[in-house]
């Protein structure tokens, strides 16, 4: 054993590394700030001054997430730039079923050997999520951690706080029998039940370019997680949105139910919408039943609001304007007990 003195770094922790990351990581989150941050990245804490003025009973929204094992696919091709994206959205899509606006972020980064290039991709990735959210970037933690992650591995999670006026909260008790359910089109898996599908298509290779898919398998598992918020948002101030249910993990049959009021069934239509080849190609690769399709999995539709019959055109038309494909995929009948889901 040696008589010299241990240090950190030789336990495997690299604090320049570390400052090193937050000098480049600066200018990333200043490109995400908004009138209400106080203070900037370094602090022990995050400073942020919301005006209120507007608000009859302001009330702050919470919500943490992560990106779970599509950071697996990242990791074996080497492409850190899009789970930032992903570990955005996942938060502030969540805070936009009651019905709050985004006000700012932090992110949980840790790993066993800190890399500064693939760490600033990532937080390069949360900044563009921030900024498509209009959410500032306040804060967060780098943890090295050796030993704790195989080499050239890291685990990310996600921490957003919204606002949302008291009287304007969605909560679904306005839902009503005979309501139209608008489904808005995901960009893909987004960031759920990627377990299962490495499980059927890591065999084939991510390199493998798919015929199905027109594009290599890997690079559409690692589509960014679509962000909601602007045209959700803008679509609250135009037309009365009853209820609204983010598509994560659990798929159709956990989540919508979790916006409904008891005694109510959302009954969703199959084929009313256009269901992206990848899906089908984990259906039929892994012989996956329907059920289980629609349990893991969004299947083409990242986030369902409920609005009135009469609104539908409206709901839909006002979503394309902000480029967000939408389709009437059901409506809303009574059920007794809890509510549910049911295919037809």
């Amino acid at each position: 054993m040696s008589n010299l003195p241990a240090t950190y770094a030789q336990s495997g922790v690299n604090i320049e590394a570390g400052n090193e990351l937050v000098r480049r990581i600066k200018p990333h989150a200043q490109r995400t700030r908004t009138p209400g941050v106080l203070s900037g990245i370094g602090g022990f804490g995050a400073l942020f001054q919301h005006d209120f003025s507007n608000y009859v009973e302001p009330i702050l929204v919470s919500s943490t997430d992560g990106v779970g094992t599509k950071l697996k696919i990242a990791f074996d091709l080497g492409r850190h730039d899009t789970v930032g994206r992903d570990l955005v959205a996942m938060c502030v899509n969540d805070l936009i079923c009651l019905g709050a606006k985004p006000l700012f972020f932090l992110d949980y980064f840790a790993t066993g050997k800190l890399s500064p290039d693939d760490a600033e991709n990532v937080v390069k990735g949360i900044a563009d999520g921030c900024v498509e959210a209009g959410c500032a970037l306040i804060g967060g933690e780098t943890a090295e951690l050796p030993g704790f992650y195989a080499p050239g591995e890291y685990d990310l999670a996600g921490f957003t706080v919204g606002v949302v006026d008291k009287p304007k909260i969605i909560d679904g008790s306005k839902v009503e029998v005979g309501d139209a359910i608008i489904g808005l089109a995901s960009s893909g898996l987004h960031s759920n039940g990627y377990s299962l599908a490495r499980k059927i298509l890591e065999p084939l290779g991510y390199h493998f370019h798919s015929a199905e898919l027109g594009a290599k398998i890997g690079e559409s598992l690692l589509e960014p997680t679509r962000i909601y918020v602007e045209p959700v948002l803008s679509l609250l101030e135009n037309v009365e949105v009853r209820a609204i249910a983010n598509i994560t993990g659990g798929g159709f049959y956990e989540n919508i139910p979790r916006a409904l009021p008891e005694n109510t069934r959302a009954q969703i239509s199959r084929g009313s919408w256009p269901v992206s080849p990848l899906f089908s190609l984990i259906e039929e690769r892994g012989k996956v039943e329907e059920r289980e399709m629609f349990t893991t999995f969004n299947m083409g539709i990242g986030m369902v609001a409920v609005v009135a019959r009469e609104d539908v055109s409206a709901a839909i038309s006002h979503l394309q304007s902000h480029n967000i494909e939408a389709f009437e995929i059901g409506r809303i009948i009574e059920h007794p007990g809890a509510a549910e889901v049911e295919l037809v």
